[in-house]
């Protein structure tokens, strides 16, 4: 039978292919999941428009995260950190540390978004990645200094 693909399936396919399965898999496994289409004119028809629709979404996002991009890589961010001794932090600074300072400038970002390769243990500045978008990363300047309170 074949059916046309609404999403990605493992080792059979990607979203709008075609694919040629067996008669019981469809029947069974992929048209009561939702997973795939018979595949008529009507239904090739309407999975082409949603695939448009979607490149098209997922370009304008691409365009934000850009534009997004150039605003983050122009800002800063300043992360206070308690140190004892020879200028050693306590514990580390982490993605999580970053992205509340961020908030507390304004700057809305998730903790994954924040690419650390391992945490940091030391005062200094840093250029961190930051994923916006699968196809678009900034670099974002992080000072790490010692907590004045």
């Amino acid at each position: 039978m074949k059916v046309v693909l609404q999403q990605d399936v493992k080792s059979l396919g990607k979203k709008g292919t075609v694919v040629d399965v067996k008669d019981g898999f469809a029947r069974n496994f992929l048209l009561p999941q939702k997973k795939a289409l018979r595949a008529t004119s009507a239904n090739l028809e309407t999975i082409e428009k949603r695939l448009k629709l979607s490149a098209q979404a997922s370009e304008e996002d691409k365009k934000k995260a850009e534009d997004f991009a150039k605003k983050l890589s122009s800002l800063s961010c300043t992360v206070s950190v308690d140190v004892h001794g020879d200028d050693e932090l306590y514990g580390s600074v982490t993605a999580a540390h970053i992205a509340s300072a961020l908030e507390a400038d304004g700057v809305v970002l998730e903790k994954k978004q924040i690419v650390l390769d391992e945490p940091i243990k030391k005062l200094g500045i840093y250029d961190i990645e930051v994923d916006l978008h699968p196809e678009v990363k900034a670099k974002l300047k992080v000072w790490v200094v010692k907590n004045n309170g």
